[in-house]
C-alpha cells in the first residue's frame, strides 16, 4: 500500500511547520499551477496540515481537491458554493424498462416541474420558507449535473441493486452560497490571515455556512425528487456527501475544497465524466491520515478556455460530445458548456480511485455508467436552435471551479 509523501513547509506566522501529504502516485499528472496554489495554502498563517488528492487542479481561491487543517477559518478556500456535494439515489425503476430517448425527453423538463412544498421543507430545517426558495431544485452551472445511471459492476456486493436505475446529483447552495460569501467579502475583504475562531465574523460565518450546507443537501434531494417524478419513480438515498465545507475538530478547522468529507465505512460517489464511468467507494481507516477527505471526482485536466481549442469545433463534433459509448445522451443546450464539460476535460476517474485505494483511503464498491446527463435545457426548440448559433452569457460561472 502507498505511503503519502510528506513535505514540511514552514510558516513564519506560526513558527510551526505545515505537513503537506500527497495521496496520489508519482505517475499521476498534477498541473503545476495547482501545486503552486497548494504550496501557497500550506504557507498561510495557522496552517497545520494539507492533504492533496489525485484530482487536484487549480481553482479561483486555491486548489480544488484538497483538505486543509488550520487553527483558524479561511472562508475563501471554500468559496461561494458552500455545501456543494454529491448525492446518489436508487430509483424503483427497473433498468429493463428504460428507453433512453424517452427518459431524456422527460428529464429535459427537470427544472420546470413544480417542487414539493419548498417552503415547508425549508421551515422543517429551521430556515425561512422563502430563503432563496426560487433556486431550490436547480442544478446551476459549471460541472454540476443530474445523471441517470445504471450499475455497470456491482463488485459482488449488496450496496447497489444492478437491476434498478440510479440518480447521481452534483449541485450546491446556488444563489444562497453566493450571497452569503459575497456579503462576507464585502465586510471582511480577502482575509489573507483568515478569521480567528470565536470572533464575531467567524461565528457569523459558521452559522451561515452550516445553514448553506443543509440547504445544499436539500437542493440535491429536490433535484432528485423532480427527476424521479418525471420518470414516475420513487427513490431512496444511498449517499449524501458534501465536498465544499469546513468542519470544526479537536485539532482545528478542516477545510474541504473539492474533497469529499467522509467517515470510515461511509459510502461516497466519485464522479467520472458524462462519457465515463462513475464510482462508488467506501471510506477506509486510512482517512485518518487524509484529514477525513477523499476525491469527489476525476478532476479537471484542461481548463474551460483550453477546451475550446480541443473539442467541438464543428457541429458534428458537438453532436458527438452529447453521446457516450453506452448510447447515453447529454441534455446540454449551452454550446460552450457542452465543450467545456466534454469527457476529455477530465482526468481518468478509474486512476483516481486506484490512487485512493493504494493509500488505504477507500475500497471500490461499484461502478455506474451514464445514460442521461442533465446539464442545461432551454425552454423550447426555437430557443435551443438560437442557443446553437450564439455565445450565451450563462450563469454557469456560479458553479465552483
Amino acid at each position: 500500500m502507498g505511503n503519502p509523501s510528506g513535505d514540511t513547509i514552514p510558516s513564519d506566522a506560526t513558527a510551526r511547520g505545515c505537513v503537506v501529504s500527497r495521496f496520489h502516485s508519482p505517475a499521476t499528472w498534477i498541473e503545476g499551477e495547482a501545486i503552486r496554489q497548494l504550496d501557497e495554502v500550506a504557507a498561510r498563517p495557522g496552517m497545520l496540515a494539507v492533504a492533496a488528492f489525485p484530482d487536484l487542479h487549480p481553482g479561483k481561491y486555491g486548489p480544488v481537491g484538497m483538505a486543509a487543517l488550520a487553527d483558524r477559518l479561511y472562508p475563501q478556500l471554500i468559496g461561494n458554493d458552500i455545501g456543494c456535494g454529491m448525492s446518489l439515489f436508487e430509483l424503483d425503476l427497473p433498468l429493463r424498462k428504460l428507453r433512453i430517448d424517452k427518459a431524456a425527453g422527460q428529464l429535459r423538463k427537470l427544472e420546470e416541474i413544480e417542487l414539493n412544498d419548498p417552503a415547508g421543507q425549508l421551515e422543517a430545517l429551521g430556515m425561512p420558507g422563502d430563503w432563496h426558495a426560487g433556486a431550490l431544485g436547480t442544478i446551476g452551472g459549471g460541472n454540476h449535473f443530474c445523471e441517470l445511471q445504471a450499475v455497470e459492476d456491482a463488485g459482488g456486493g449488496e450496496a447497489l441493486d444492478r437491476e434498478h436505475l440510479h440518480l447521481l446529483v452534483h449541485s450546491g447552495s446556488r444563489s444562497l452560497g453566493a450571497s452569503l460569501f459575497g456579503d462576507l467579502i464585502s465586510t471582511q475583504g480577502s482575509m489573507p490571515e483568515g478569521l480567528e475562531l470565536g470572533t464575531e465574523p467567524a461565528v457569523g460565518y459558521l452559522l451561515d455556512h452550516d445553514a448553506a450546507v443543509e440547504w445544499a443537501g436539500l437542493n440535491r434531494l429536490m433535484i432528485a425528487e423532480r427527476a424521479a417524478a418525471l420518470l414516475r419513480a420513487d427513490l431512496r438515498i444511498i449517499a449524501n456527501v458534501p465536498h465544499n465545507l469546513v468542519r470544526i475538530t479537536d485539532r482545528g478547522v478542516v477545510h474541504y475544497k473539492g474533497a469529499a468529507a467522509v467517515a470510515e465505512g461511509q459510502l461516497a460517489p466519485v464522479a467520472g465524466s458524462r462519457a465515463t464511468l462513475s464510482h462508488l467507494v467506501r471510506a477506509r481507516e486510512g482517512i485518518a491520515n487524509s484529514l477525513g477527505g477523499i476525491s469527489h471526482g476525476a478532476g479537471r485536466k484542461y481548463d474551460r478556455k483550453a477546451m475550446h481549442g480541443r473539442a467541438g469545433a464543428t457541429r458534428s463534433e458537438r453532436e458527438a460530445l452529447a453521446g457516450n459509448p453506452w448510447g447515453g445522451v447529454a441534455i446540454c443546450d449551452d454550446r460552450n458548456l457542452l465543450v467545456e464539460e466534454a469527457a476529455g476535460a477530465y482526468k481518468d476517474a478509474l486512476k483516481v480511485v486506484a490512487d485512493l485505494e493504494s493509500f488505504d483511503l477507500v475500497d471500490p464498491v461499484a461502478t455506474l455508467r451514464p445514460l442521461v446527463t442533465y446539464k442545461s435545457a432551454l425552454a423550447d426548440a426555437r430557443e435551443r436552435e438560437r442557443g446553437k448559433t450564439r455565445d450565451r452569457a450563462t450563469v454557469r460561472r456560479l458553479g465552483h471551479d
